[in-house]
């Protein structure tokens, strides 16, 4: 398998210098501390604009290098295309007082421009070798008779090369998944999948040996209790190679069950996921390679809540988080590990897990899903390895059916025992 091109900007090491004249920033400038009363947006041409505190800095050194401010851009085959042979620039617009969602500030809302600074950044060779474009403090305005306050900031880019695949077609219709590269769609695997309500057994592979898993991973089903039509269970998903043999799952172990009095599944109640690798020399092992769950939160924005952990061999106590978030239920998102992201480094301790693993886009209830999968180079030494991804992204995808309102009905697929899913 052959990687596709991919180049990560990295803008970080950010740090803002006061001249000696100005007044210190007071609260009253916006809802920052004093030790962070600044922000900055970043734009580049065709990207979404990112917004980034700025520390203060009160020595007369360049700041040591620092990631605690990091904005990444991505650039995927397509953004490389356009910038060939043509420099990017990014333009720095720093602003003091409170961070706000939109890009036009008053007074009023505290939002006062100080100055800007642009870096030209030619990104050709960049999908080979690192490249620094900047290092070191750039003044904000053009007046040079007046002080100003200096920027102090890190532009580089490094090569982030990934596998891109895509299902052929929706996960529930067992479909081919392929790899692209550029214009070409080649097959790798295949999917099969069940949906077998009244047998738990048929939620895992016929070759599945359970004294692989450690049973605290495995969560009882429903004691029987539940009204026909108010759970769903028993789904699965293989994912085989070529040669048809199983090289990955994805089997739902916990139910999904809406909360008493309700026609929802609950961050307090959600059903999960085990997505399964083959063990040992035997086909006929297999081990769980990482636990997802998920939920139907609430709240002013319809959600789909999850959270993925790597799986140890101590069981459901030790388990490893290393992605949780929520995506519109209506619109879809992405589902995403990546250790350079904010808010995924603050939700993860694994240390051993670096930069870009995957993503995997997902379509909002209703619409027709045919997820892209990316996946870090880094990560893949086998197509086994790519099987794990594929299965989790099928995984994340189903679940949004699995999350949907039980006073709606299900498609034909998801209705293999022949009984209708409305309560």
């Amino acid at each position: 398998m052959d990687p596709c091109p991919f180049v990560r900007l990295i803008i970080e090491s950010l740090s803002l210098k006061l001249p000696p004249t100005t007044k210190p920033i007071a609260s009253t400038t916006g809802i920052h501390s004093s030790a962070t009363p600044c922000y900055c947006k970043l734009r580049i041409k065709n990207f979404p604009p990112q917004t980034a505190l700025i520390p203060l800095s009160y020595s007369d050194s360049s700041p040591p290098d620092s990631t605690s401010s990091a904005v990444n851009f991505h650039l995927d085959p397509a953004a490389l295309r356009r910038v060939q042979s043509k420099p990017v620039v990014l333009t720095v617009s720093v602003y003091t007082g409170r961070m706000g969602q939109s890009c036009v500030y008053t007074s009023r809302n505290g939002g006062k421009m100080m100055g800007r600074v642009a870096v030209v950044v030619n990104l050709d060779g960049s999908v080979v070798k690192p490249v620094v474009f900047q290092n070191g403090w750039m003044k904000l305005g053009n007046d040079v008779d007046k002080p100003a306050a200096v920027l102090h900031l890190k532009v580089r880019s490094e090569p982030d090369p990934r596998f891109l695949f895509q299902f052929g077609g929706e996960p529930e219709c067992s479909p081919v998944v392929f790899q692209i590269q550029g214009n070409i769609r080649q097959p790798v695997f295949s999917c099969k999948f069940s949906a077998d309500r009244n047998s738990r057994s048929r939620s895992l592979p016929s070759d599945f040996t359970t004294n692989n898993i450690n049973r605290g991973w495995m969560t009882p089903f429903s004691s029987g209790k539940e009204k026909p039509g108010r759970e769903r269970k028993g789904w699965m998903l293989v994912v085989h190679d070529l040669s048809g043999s199983s090289i990955a799952a994805a089997s739902m172990i916990t139910p999904f069950v809406p909360c008493q009095g309700s026609d929802r599944v609950s961050r307090s109640n959600p059903g999960a996921w085990l997505i399964l690798r083959p063990h040992g020399a035997s086909i006929s092992n297999w081990k769980p390679w990482g636990r997802l769950e998920a939920w139907r939160e609430r709240g002013p924005i319809d959600g789909l809540g999850y959270k993925f952990e790597l799986v140890t061999n101590s069981g459901m106590t030790s388990g490893i988080p290393i992605s949780q978030g929520t995506m519109s239920i209506k619109k879809g998102g992405k589902f995403c590990i990546d250790e350079t992201l904010k808010d995924s480094r603050a939700s993860s301790p694994l240390s051993n897990i670096k930069g870009f693993v995957m993503s995997s886009s997902v379509e909002g209830e209703g619409k027709a899903s045919k997820p892209m999968v990316q996946v870090g180079v880094q990560h893949v030494t086998c197509m086994a390895d790519a099987a794990l991804f594929i299965a989790l992204s099928a995984a994340i995808d189903l679940s949004m059916d699995a999350c949907k309102l039980f006073s709606s009905k299900l498609r034909k697929e998801f209705l293999q025992d022949e009984q209708d899913f409305l309560s």
